[in-house]
């Protein structure tokens, strides 16, 4: 019995260690195209880094990236950037791309 024990703790810590990984990325992914956007709104320095952190504190309205989407969306249209709901997806993608990759890096 104490190795069912064991395998199921194990089983228990591998999935909150890929929680907090997945956590972590979406983090870093809202972070980097928080940037992003605030580059594509002439935003610099100091303020840059307080949109992207606007960015990441939006994720917590609800599950899943649509909130991030949304934020970023109408900030662009607030200050007249062109980039379409497609354009903003694509960049969120390859955030989450180079965002996976440093967490990884991170961890190992």
């Amino acid at each position: 019995m104490a190795t069912f024990d064991d395998r199921e703790r194990a089983f228990e810590k591998k999935f909150e260690h890929d929680q907090q990984l997945q956590f972590r990325t979406e983090m870093r992914r809202n972070k980097l195209i928080g940037l992003w956007a605030a580059e594509l709104m002439g935003l610099t320095g100091a303020d840059a880094d307080a949109y992207a952190k606007q960015v990441v504190e939006s994720d917590f309205e609800e599950p899943g990236p649509e909130d991030v989407i949304r934020k970023i969306k109408g900030d662009f249209e607030a200050r007249s950037v062109d980039k379409s709901d497609r354009q903003i997806r694509r960049q969120l993608e390859e955030c989450a791309n180079v965002a996976r990759e440093q967490v990884m890096s991170e961890v190992e």
